[in-house]
């Protein structure tokens, strides 16, 4: 449940699906949900069955729910919210033309939850029990912040149809009372969150902590981060033993042996998925975040950063990391010398497309 902290840390899909509930449940204005994906099941249903009682009280309601991972709901899911006043939106539907493929991969990945222009919930989960035996990262805030992520949520909810739009504008930085909010927008150049960690990751001292689902960052990432394991900085990515998509699980394997070299220590989480997106540096700084550290979040995704230096997330984050690494392995070098060739094979024959996965 939620307490009466300014911040609280959840990593247990359970825990804070419930505290979600409760707050929305308490909601006396409004309510304003940006997510990828509700599932049709046991969450989803719960989530809507709650939206719709609501609605009912007159309480506003909008949802931006992204048309390819909302796509498996049935087209009659939400139709008891809309006939008391909620509003839904799909955020831009897929569409068949020349450049199908890239284009269709610039998703709205982006996880918000906002109520009463008081309560802010953002970080790694989608709304769905897929995900309920994985280990996540999001962040409860209360507090005059979630009018900044209002603004972002309401030119989202602009936007949701559009495929040309002002990117200078809303890409710019965001910043309040210390903290920094960073949007990432499909870009080839642009790729502001990764430029962000690349600059945070070369000036690290003495600590870099990196907790991803999926590892397949690109050519000045990994640099920045080999660079940095070579000058003796204690560098630690924590990626799960088996993420949900294993062709990403074949194709990190390719990075993994190269960074090891370089003194870049990895971490298998065993139980199940991690899908905690965090970076610390030097317990002094944070991210959270919707983005994955691969290709497809930082050039094709709508992403999120929230940025910053309080001590009592840093406190919760440490925490969090700890729990993390008390179910890893340490990933192994000589083992990975000696993986089978046809293993070889296949991360060689993903790699021209390890921008779409």
């Amino acid at each position: 449940m939620p307490n009466n902290n300014q911040y609280q840390i959840f990593d247990d899909p359970l825990r804070y699906y419930n505290a979600m509930i409760e707050d929305i449940e308490n909601a006396k204005d409004n309510i304003y949900i940006e997510t990828y994906r509700i599932g049709n099941d046991s969450i989803g249903i719960r989530f809507k069955d709650v939206l719709t009682r609501k609605c009912k009280e007159g309480i506003k309601v909008k949802l931006l729910i992204d048309s390819w991972g909302g796509g498996a709901l049935p087209d009659n899911f939400f139709k008891n919210l809309k006939e008391f006043g909620g509003e839904v939106r799909y955020f831009k539907k897929i569409r068949i033309n020349f450049d199908i493929f890239t284009k269709s991969h610039r998703r709205n990945h982006r996880k918000i939850l906002l109520i009463d222009d008081n309560i802010t919930y953002i970080g790694s989960s989608n709304i769905t029990e897929y995900n309920l035996n994985w280990r996540e990262l999001v962040i409860r805030m209360t507090g005059d912040i979630a009018n900044s992520f209002k603004r972002i949520f309401n030119y989202d909810y602009k936007i949701y149809n559009k495929y040309i739009f002002d990117k200078v504008g809303y890409t710019q930085s965001i910043r309040h009372n210390g903290f920094e909010i960073l949007r990432e927008v499909p870009s080839i150049t642009k790729q502001r969150i990764n430029r962000k960690y690349i600059q945070i990751i070369k000036k690290a001292k003495f600590q870099i902590i990196i907790e991803t689902p999926y590892f397949l960052p690109g050519f000045m990432l990994r640099k920045a981060l080999a660079d940095a394991g070579k000058r003796g900085i204690d560098v630690k990515i924590i990626i799960p033993m088996h993420s949900d998509i294993r062709l990403i699980d074949i194709l990190r394997n390719k990075y993994l042996g190269q960074l090891d070299r370089n003194h870049v220590k990895f971490l298998f989480y065993l139980p199940h998925n991690l899908h905690a997106k965090i970076l610390l540096v030097d317990n002094e700084l944070f991210s959270i975040s919707s983005a994955n550290f691969d290709y497809r979040s930082f050039r094709y995704q709508h992403e999120i950063a929230f940025i910053g230096t309080d001590k009592s997330i840093l406190s919760q984050l440490k925490t969090h990391v700890n729990g993390t690494l008390i179910d890893c392995e340490r990933f192994n070098y000589e083992k990975w010398k000696v993986r089978p060739l046809i293993q070889k094979f296949v991360e060689w024959l993903l790699l021209p497309v390890r921008h779409l996965l």
